[in-house]
């Protein structure tokens, strides 16, 4: 049984291919400037994922890349076969020294969905996180869920 897991890379690239050939061919006709504001409107980023099979365990483990992110500040849902990792960023920082300030900030709301496997409980979903990284653990399919092999007779 395979099973489908939805990976996004393009995500930002699209955008920012986008933003070059509009900037190059001077296009600002007010369709794309409608789009250009709802790509901005709708800002989320997609952290990294990393996916891994382990056959001897029988199960799938992906690794988001959330870093500055404490476990606290990371929500881990499951509805209707989907697994949706979701943090809000809104670190602001001042440091001042002789005679200069560096302000930084970081805003946004990070997020990623993937598709698990058909038959699989929320019990069996496990979540770990350590140096910005949360490792998510789950079988590949549940027993009842594998596919059988029928003989012809």
């Amino acid at each position: 049984m395979s099973s489908v897991f939805y990976y996004e890379p393009f995500t930002d690239f699209d955008r920012l291919f986008e933003e070059a050939f509009n900037a190059r061919t001077g296009s600002n006709n007010q369709n794309n400037a409608q789009l250009q504001r709802s790509s901005r409107a709708s800002n989320v980023i997609h952290p990294k994922m990393d996916l891994h099979e382990d056959a001897k365990a029988n199960s799938v483990v992906a690794s988001f890349e959330l870093p500055g992110f404490k476990k606290e500040d990371v929500h881990i849902d499951v509805h209707n076969g989907r697994l949706t990792v979701s943090a809000d960023s809104n670190v602001s920082s001042e440091k001042k020294e002789e005679g200069y300030v560096v302000k930084e900030r970081r805003f946004g709301k990070y997020s990623r969905t993937l598709q698990l496997p058909q038959g699989i409980k929320d019990e069996e979903v496990k979540a770990a996180m350590e140096d910005g990284v949360l490792t998510v653990t789950f079988p590949k399919s549940a027993p009842e869920m594998a596919p059988k092999k029928i003989t012809i007779s």
